[in-house]
């Protein structure tokens, strides 16, 4: 079954927030093996999440191998929480359609003015959901300003078919 075959799916646990790279402030957590098993695949499962009574925030649940999947938990959600690695947190999430993309008003914009939109349009969903989410996290008006900058700038640079 494609994630896409199971949009809307609620998904609720609990589980111990990770240290996911040393050195780094990078914390995931483990998605149970019964929860990935009911999403019926061991690819990326695009999902709106609340960590505790966080606001919701998109993510997608990684794959890594063996069938399992986990879900990273930014600093700002962390910070929102009040959470630190050790910390047992609640997790609720829907599974959202990869195909349904919102575009930014702003990203449209500066594709359009580069002539790029039917190019962005024609990349695969996943790859438009990431570009755009990164969009949609910067909390300063000039890092969303080079964000969107960048994205052009990658679908400018690819060979046109």
């Amino acid at each position: 079954m494609k994630a896409s075959g199971i949009a809307g799916k609620q998904l609720s646990f609990e589980a111990t927030l990770e240290n996911w790279a040393e050195g780094l402030d990078y914390c995931a957590v483990a998605v149970p093996a019964k929860i990935t098993a009911a999403l019926g695949t061991k690819g990326p499962v695009l999902v709106s999440a609340r960590v505790n009574d966080s606001a919701p925030f998109q993510v997608s649940l990684f794959p890594v191998g063996g069938g399992q999947h986990y879900i990273r938990i930014k600093g700002k959600v962390r910070k929102e929480t009040g959470t630190k690695v050790g910390d047992r947190v609640r997790l609720r999430c829907t599974v959202l359609d990869r195909a349904a993309i919102t575009y930014p008003e702003d990203l449209l914009a500066a594709l359009r003015t580069e002539k790029a939109t039917e190019y962005f349009t024609s990349l695969p969903p996943g790859r438009q959901n990431f570009m755009i989410r990164r969009i949609e996290e910067a909390v300063k008006p000039e890092t969303r300003r080079k964000r969107i900058q960048e994205a052009v700038g990658e679908v400018k640079r690819r060979p046109s078919s």
